[in-house]
């Protein structure tokens, strides 16, 4: 079967610390001059900036570098508050905003504040309304919708996002129900690991096999716009790890993933793994080129600014 065509690399860093307004510009500059596509932000109920804000403060203090999140819990905002917030900063940046949404997966936050956390079902359900809300309400004139979880009566939202007909929406998972709605209604489909029932990451679920089949759930249920679509990943069960000796990494956390999942997987199919990045500076830009030439991915989420800094000034573009 044929892979997604191929793409300029994009990259995409994390990391925001809780800081002031001006480290938060410094940091945000930063990005945008090694190379950086997207500086993203977490959505969580935990030790960090609240994803809003903060994007309002990067796009302020930069000139073409993009906002976006990575991702935006779903469960935690009605879709036409939030479709208001969106709209306003791709506003604000002049159309450099980013959407990751997902359906959210982290029960704790969901127990802290009394919220349910209900099966993957109703929650990817309430993300794929979600979605319909938001392109809705992006687009012109009033906009209604009777669902199961939202109901929205002939309204106009305001402020309309720079971007038509919608800023890019990234939608990710390691299942094939959440990674068929990305197929249908995504711009980037952001390949994850499978989540086993203990909450834990699957490690057979991030080698090259596993995400070739992933691609072929995307490709079925994406039809015609299949094409259209960007893939992304990020590194998963592994920090980044930049190193000479990736062989003695790989088997050092073939070893810890065996002993927390009792699952096994070779050291080649970690330092294959499109979610696993160890290696040289120039080992890690090799495998870049490889994934988009042999899966079709290329963006990648790397973590941090400085870590791959020089894999990206390299890279970032071409």
């Amino acid at each position: 079967m044929s892979q997604p065509p191929v793409r300029p690399f994009r990259f995409l860093a994390g990391g925001v610390e809780i800081v002031d307004g001006k480290a938060l510009a410094d940091k945000a500059r930063r990005a945008e001059s090694i190379g950086y596509s997207v500086l993203v932000l977490s959505d969580h109920l935990l030790a960090q900036l609240a994803p809003i804000p903060a994007m309002a403060t990067i796009a302020a203090a930069t000139e073409r570098l993009r906002v976006g999140t990575f991702v935006f819990n779903n469960d935690l905002r009605h879709p036409a508050v939030l479709a208001q917030d969106l709209a306003t900063l791709d506003v604000l940046s002049n159309g450099r905003l980013e959407i990751g949404i997902g359906a959210g997966w982290n029960e704790p936050e969901y127990e802290e504040i009394g919220l349910p956390f209900e099966p993957v079902a109703t929650r990817v359900g309430r993300l794929a309304e979600s979605v319909a809300v938001l392109k809705g309400l992006f687009g012109d004139g009033p906009f209604s919708f009777d669902g199961t979880h939202y109901t929205i009566r002939a309204r106009d939202g305001q402020p309309k996002p720079v971007q038509k007909p919608h800023p890019p929406l990234m939608i990710g998972g390691g299942g094939r129900r959440v990674l068929s709605l990305a197929a249908r209604e995504a711009n980037i489909v952001s390949l994850a690991p499978r989540i086993a029932g203990d909450g834990r990451g699957d490690p057979t679920s991030i080698t090259v096999a596993a995400t070739a089949e992933k691609i072929d759930w995307v490709r079925e249920a994406a039809g015609d716009r299949f094409g259209d679509l960007e893939f992304n990943v990020y590194p998963s069960m592994s920090e980044v790890t930049v190193t000479d000796q990736a062989r003695r990494a790989a088997a050092r956390l073939r070893d810890k993933l065996r002993q927390e999942t009792g699952h096994d997987v070779s050291e080649d199919d970690l330092l294959e793994s499109p979610q696993i990045f160890i290696g040289s500076i120039d080992g890690l830009a090799e495998k870049f080129r490889a994934l988009r030439e042999r899966l079709g991915i290329s963006s990648f989420m790397v973590g941090g600014i400085d870590e791959l800094a020089p894999v990206v000034e390299r890279l970032a573009g071409t």
